[in-house]
């Protein structure tokens, strides 16, 4: 089963790939072809942070000149809007998500060594990114939010909206906690989390633990990216800056309570107090202290459930979301897996890689597709109330060949 799933993705990347596009309708300019979810039906855009886990696929797969077109793709849209949005729609042009650009970078040049491409091309446009979520995303503890650049009342009312049928909540009758709860949905959308119960009600107020990790991802990155340059003035300032941002991680978002990296609310400086996947962020950054990641994987057991690992732990107060448990994505697999690596935690992580790869590999006997998500306590295919689970390339494919590859290197 496991050859002919691995065959069955490198058949089928190309079902993915769209030609290069002017605007039309919704959809905007991408100069190169370029990467959706997708083979047909939902999702026929690029979006953002999936093609980060799209892009360790394909280059897997031998297809790195389309994961840099993808990229590439990418420097456009910022070049042009000043920011990635969440893709390229036009609906999409008020918001962005989870900042994976400068990994996508780094991957493609670790293939490359193009020093002209990374010099030109790639370091002016992450100082551009840089500067949208230091300038649009800040917060008063000097950490950054998820949000969104809306204004209009119409617009957050239908977020509003949206996040009520979502939850199974009834709209609000008072008008500014009904706009409130629209700029939390569309804070949850940039997020990618669309929609959890991480944040409650308010998301655009959260330090989160899963962006801030990714700035500092972003920060360390430029600073060797300047190192290579021979910019070593600013190899030092980003260093600087990625030290201050750790310092002030450990200093707000470690919950001593539930021993791991916990979002917490930039007014009120109080912890969500929930154990979620994002706790495991910050070791995938590599930021953690040894300390922090024993007592973050100590909490794994919250998070794993006999099919792999769930967005968050069981609780009452869970709104029964799809970034809530029982739900297992493959993004957040690959996020806790390369964590789990990077603090020595390798018995881990083989473990949650099994189990990922044996439940993609299990729906694929029975459906012959792989899918978006999976409940990871039954093993199937997952539901919920938000949407129907659609069938998916896109991440799933590149972060299953991740594990099928992770396990294969074990057997050497």
């Amino acid at each position: 089963m496991r050859q002919k799933l691995v065959q069955y993705i490198k058949d089928n990347w190309v079902n993915t790939i769209r030609p290069a596009c002017e605007d039309e309708g919704t959809l905007l300019k991408l100069p190169k072809p370029y990467t959706t979810p997708c083979m047909s039906g939902n999702f026929q855009e690029m979006y953002y942070w999936d093609t980060y886990f799209t892009n360790v696929g394909l280059i897997l797969s031998g297809l790195v000149e389309q994961a840099k077109n993808n990229v590439e793709n990418m420097f456009h849209m910022i070049n042009t809007y000043g920011f990635m949005p969440n893709g390229n729609r036009t609906y999409y042009l008020n918001r962005s998500q989870p900042p994976f650009l400068s990994l996508m970078v780094k991957d493609i040049f670790a293939v490359t060594n193009d020093l002209a491409w990374l010099e030109t091309q790639a370091y002016p446009t992450l100082e551009k990114e840089y500067a949208f979520w230091q300038t649009k995303r800040q917060t008063p503890i000097g950490l950054n939010r998820y949000a969104a650049d809306v204004d209009d009342e119409a617009e957050l009312l239908e977020f509003t909206q949206v996040l009520c049928e979502r939850g199974g909540l009834s709209m609000p009758a008072d008008k500014e906690t009904a706009l409130e709860w629209g700029r939390s949905m569309f804070s949850l959308a940039e997020s990618g989390w669309d929609c959890t119960s991480r944040f409650a009600l308010d998301g655009h107020h959260y330090a989160a633990a899963d962006l801030n990790s990714l700035l500092y991802m972003l920060e360390k990155n430029m600073a060797e990216f300047a190192a290579l340059l021979g910019k070593s003035a600013e190899e030092a300032l980003w260093n600087e800056r990625a030290a201050t941002r750790r310092d002030k991680m450990t200093a707000l978002l470690w919950s001593d309570a539930r021993r791991a990296f916990c979002d917490t609310h930039a007014l009120t400086k109080k912890s969500n107090d929930m154990v979620s996947a994002a706790a495991f962020f910050p070791l995938f950054a590599g930021l953690a202290t040894e300390q922090q990641a024993d007592d973050t994987v100590a909490a794994l057991s919250l998070l794993e459930q006999p099919h792999g690992v769930a967005c968050c732990e069981n609780r009452d107060d869970l709104f029964s979301l799809q970034w809530d448990y029982p739900h297992g994505w493959a993004c957040l697999h690959y996020v806790v897996i390369k964590g789990l690596l990077n603090y020595g935690k390798r018995e881990d992580a083989l473990r949650i890689a099994r189990k990922f790869a044996q439940t993609v590999e299990d729906n694929f006997a029975e459906t012959q597709n792989l899918w978006e998500k999976y409940n990871v306590v039954t093993g199937k295919v997952s539901v919920t109330k938000e949407y129907h689970t659609p069938p998916m390339m896109g991440w799933s494919a590149g972060v299953y060949l991740y594990c099928v590859q992770l396990l294969q290197d074990e057997t050497v």
